[in-house]
C-alpha cells in the first residue's frame, strides 16, 4: 500500500541535542504519518461543522448520524465495495429521511423532529445490527464500531480529502446564509433564505463529516468528535470564525496528542483521542467555573 509520507529518521546527534527525537519517532513509520494525515482531515470536517451542531442543537442528529452509518459500512464490507461510499450512502438516506419526516405533514401531526430524529437513529441502526448476523461475528465489525486509524486505505485518504474540500468550499459559499439561519431561523425564512433547506445543507454536510470521523474513531465515537471541540469552543467565545478556528484547534490537539499517547503506550487511538477531547472539555468548564467564582 502507498504511503503518504516514510520519513526515514537521519540526523547528526551531538550531547544535549537528542531530546526530541521521541518526538519525531512516531512519524518515522508510514502508517503513522498517514493515520496523523486521515485525522487531521476528520478533525477538521467534524470541527467546523460541530459549529453548526452545537448552535442550532443538533448533537442528537449528529449522534444519528454516526450511528446509522452502520448498515451501510456492513453492505459494504460484505460486498467489498468502499466503505466510506457505503457510509455515506446510509448517512444520505438518513439526512433526507429525516428532513422529511420533520417537516410538512408530519410536522403537522404533532412529530416532533427530536422523535423523527429517534426512530430513523434507531432504526437503521437496528438494521445495521440485523445485517451483522450475516457477516460471521462482531469481532470481524470491531475496527468500523471502534475505528481502525492506523490502516486508513488510500481510497479512504482521497474521499477524506475530497469530503474536507467539499465542506470548506460550501461552508464559505454559503457563511451568511448557514449563520443566520442557526441563530434565527424564523427571520431567515422571512426573507427567503429557507431554513428548512439550510439545515438539509448542515445535514448532508454533517453526512460527509461523519463519514470521515467514522474511518478514525468509528461508528460509536464519532459524534465526540463532531461535537465535543465545539461545544469547548462556545464557551470562550459566539463569534463564527474564532469559534470555528479553536474548535479546529481543539480538535487537532487531541488528534496529535492522543496518536502519541497512543503510540507510546499502546492506547486505542480513537478512543484516546475521544477521551482527551472530553477531557480539554472538562478542563474548561472547570476553569470557567473557578475564574467565574
Amino acid at each position: 500500500m502507498p504511503l503518504l509520507c516514510e520519513l526515514p529518521l537521519v540526523c547528526v546527534v551531538t550531547s544535549g541535542e537528542s531530546w526530541y527525537l521521541p518526538l519525531l519517532e512516531p512519524w518515522t513509520i508510514g502508517f503513522m504519518c498517514d493515520g496523523l494525515f486521515a485525522a487531521l482531515l476528520a478533525g477538521l470536517s467534524c470541527a467546523l461543522l460541530g459549529v453548526f451542531v452545537v448552535f442550532r442543537r443538533m448533537a442528537f442528529a449528529g449522534e444519528a448520524m454516526s450511528h446509522t452509518t452502520l448498515p451501510g459500512l456492513v453492505i459494504a464490507q460484505s460486498q467489498g465495495w468502499s466503505l466510506a461510499l457505503g457510509a455515506l450512502a446510509s448517512n444520505l438516506i438518513t439526512a433526507i429521511g429525516i428532513s422529511i419526516l420533520s417537516s410538512g405533514a408530519s410536522r403537522r401531526r404533532g412529530v416532533r423532529e427530536d422523535a423523527t430524529i429517534g426512530v430513523v437513529f434507531t432504526g437503521m441502526f437496528a438494521f445495521g445490527v440485523i445485517l451483522t448476523n450475516f457477516q460471521g461475528s462482531w469481532r470481524d465489525l470491531s475496527h468500523l464500531l471502534l475505528g481502525n486509524i492506523l490502516s486508513v486505505a488510500p481510497n479512504d485518504l482521497w474521499f477524506m480529502v475530497i469530503a474536507a474540500c467539499v465542506i470548506v468550499v460550501t461552508l464559505i459559499a454559503l457563511h451568511k446564509e448557514l449563520e443566520l439561519s442557526s441563530y434565527d431561523a424564523s427571520y431567515a425564512d422571512l426573507i427567503g433564505i429557507g431554513a428548512t433547506r439550510m439545515r438539509l445543507t448542515v445535514l448532508v454536510l454533517v453526512a460527509l463529516a461523519v463519514v470521515s470521523g467514522v474511518q478514525v474513531v468509528g461508528v460509536i465515537l464519532t459524534s465526540a468528535l463532531l461535537v465535543t471541540p465545539a461545544a469547548t469552543a462556545a464557551m470562550f467565545t459566539r463569534r463564527l470564525l474564532p469559534l470555528m478556528a479553536l474548535a479546529v484547534a481543539l480538535s487537532w490537539t487531541a488528534i496529535v496528542v492522543g496518536l502519541y499517547l497512543s503510540y507510546f503506550w499502546s492506547l486505542p487511538p480513537g478512543a484516546t483521542i475521544v477521551f482527551l477531547a472530553a477531557l480539554i472539555f472538562v478542563c474548561a468548564w472547570s476553569w470557567r467555573k473557578l475564574s467565574r467564582s
